[in-house]
């Protein structure tokens, strides 16, 4: 694996929340879950490949409630 130079690897749970427009207490959820893997290094970071991965796999899909994850159009 080569990196460019500037190239971010490496986001801190803020940074996942501007970019996914959540709180970061959802994304402390969606770690916790296991939905949205992370690692430790000194805080929470989140690769960028695992953002990209996780959107491709949970589009289309309703994660209001994680315990009960359901397809858009699905009924209520």
């Amino acid at each position: 694996m080569t990196l460019r130079e500037n190239e971010c690897v490496l986001y801190t749970v803020k940074e996942v929340s501007v970019l996914l427009h959540i709180n970061t207490g959802f994304v402390y959820q969606l770690v916790k879950a296991g939905l949205l893997p992370a690692l430790k290094l000194g805080s929470l970071k989140i690769r960028k490949t695992a953002i990209e991965d996780f959107l491709a796999k949970y589009e289309g899909y309703d994660l209001s409630e994680l315990d009960n994850i359901r397809l858009l159009n699905s009924a209520s």
